[in-house]
């Protein structure tokens, strides 16, 4: 067994990275990688600016080679945001595009440079090797800690599960700052298979031709996503060296689920729906491709290495068959705990292998487990996990009465403004997600109850 960053030598001329313009090998990666952490004494704490490139993605390797601390943020996140996290967490350095910041860089590498900040190290628990937002945080400074451990269980078992092998080739499609386009590049990794690296996207010509081109086997994409692939006719694409695609980050509609399952079944292919968080590192549950159409809209069972149990509201475990409670989970791919400021990332494992998710589910008598809702006030859209409350929150202090509901892959913004563009423009700056993904609707008044508390069951 290895490390997914520390590669066999036998990997040495296998292909890792493959981008439109360049090839990479292991041997080659290594090099790169090596000659970024030079630069950063062991143990630094970085902020790495997320974009689906090949300087990104070596930036991320250095830094886990040389146990140098990561917070991973997409490079579209809320400039105010940005310099709220810089604030709180004061980085030692920046691995960035070269035109995000115009700060002189003390090394650069494929359209990337490295800025030191002259901030000092903070006090890290010594597993600690990643932090990431809560899968889409409004504007809230929580960062999700992973240690070495948890990105490790969690790439063995979905290389496990998934069976990927040397011979695969994936091409990205989400971004590696959100931890499923990262299991994706962590697996391929791990097993020296190859990465297909664009910022380019299903609605691109180049995309496919890319995909075609490079020999893509498989790729992973959100709920909202799937819906663009049906309305492009994918199913009926000729992609000869295609193996299998993967489903995460929310609940797939069963229609389009059953689908994609029956139509990828009949071409020899494989569909996989999974189920995951941020702060289980990525995977919680998948449903083999060959149930996955009788199983339409479960979530299945447990990864490798991990187990689910139902509670009820008083804690006990819940036995019977069909009975909703809230879904918990255990395995060494929980995250340690959160962390909202500089001190707190020097803690250490706090949840010791177990997540209460807040999410409310049922075991069928197969041991299929299927969501029903969320016992707290979440979305997840396009695989982000949006708070409603932190998006009214948002939306309030900038002079909009609103109330947030919405169903995954949708939020709908109830508010007495007649101001709709300026409020979806708002919240799709704040969340870096696009304007589709909001609809506003004007009411006369925000239904409340005498402690001013939303009604939200007498919203139309």
């Amino acid at each position: 067994m290895h490390y997914f960053w520390d590669f066999p030598k036998e990997y040495g001329e296998n292909t890792a990275l493959i981008s439109e313009q360049e090839t990479i090998s292991y041997s080659q990666l290594s090099e790169i990688a090596d000659s970024i952490s030079a630069n950063i004494p062991e143990r630094s704490f970085v902020f790495l600016i997320c974009r689906n490139q090949i300087a990104a993605i070596a930036g991320y390797i250095a830094f886990l080679r040389k146990r140098i601390v990561a917070v991973l943020l997409n490079s579209s996140v809320d400039h105010a945001l940005y310099e709220n996290l810089i604030r709180i967490y004061q980085p030692q350095f920046i691995w960035c595009p070269e035109n995000y910041s115009s700060e002189l860089g003390m090394y650069s590498y494929g359209g990337y440079k490295l800025i030191s900040t002259g901030s000092d190290r903070p006090q890290t628990d010594d597993d600690l090797a990643v932090l990431v937002t809560t899968s889409g945080s409004t504007g809230s400074p929580k960062l999700v800690r992973l240690s070495y451990r948890n990105l490790q269980a969690n790439t063995d078992s979905i290389v496990e599960f998934l069976g990927i092998v040397k011979e695969d080739k994936a091409i990205t499609t989400l971004p590696m700052s959100y931890v499923y386009g990262l299991s994706i590049l962590q697996t391929h990794l791990m097993v020296g298979a190859g990465i297909i690296v664009t910022e380019k996207t299903f609605f691109d010509v180049q995309f496919w031709d890319l995909f075609k081109k490079a020999g893509a086997t498989t790729f992973g994409a959100v709920p909202y996503l799937y819906g663009m692939l049906d309305k492009l006719h994918f199913l009926q694409m000729d992609l000869p060296y295609l193996r299998y695609i993967t489903q995460a980050g929310g609940k797939l509609g069963k229609e389009l689920h059953e689908r994609f399952a029956k139509a990828m079944l009949a071409k020899g292919k494989k569909f996989i729906a999974m189920y995951g968080a941020t702060e289980a590192t990525a995977r919680m549950s998948y449903v083999p491709a060959e149930a996955a159409a009788e199983k339409a809209g479960s979530i299945g069972f447990a990864i490798p290495g991990g187990r689910f149990e139902l509670i009820d509201a008083d804690g006990n475990i819940i036995f019977e068959n069909d009975r909703v409670g809230e879904l918990v989970y255990y395995g060494p791919n929980v995250m340690q705990g959160y962390a909202q400021n500089r001190e707190e990332i020097g803690k250490g494992d706090e949840l010791h292998g177990r997540l209460v998710t807040g999410d409310m589910a049922k075991r069928d008598i197969d041991g299929f487990y299927y969501i029903v809702g969320r016992k707290n006030r979440f979305l997840k859209i396009l695989g982000n996990r949006i708070n409603l409350a932190e998006a009214e929150e948002l939306l309030n202090e900038n002079g909009y009465e609103v109330a947030c509901v919405g169903e995954d892959d949708h939020m709908r913004i109830y508010t007495t403004s007649e101001n709709h563009a300026e409020i979806v423009d708002f919240i799709s700056r704040k969340t870096a997600l696009p304007p589709m993904a909001f609809t506003v609707i004007t009411i006369r008044s925000i239904p409340r109850n005498q402690a001013g508390k939303i009604l939200y069951s007498e919203l139309p």
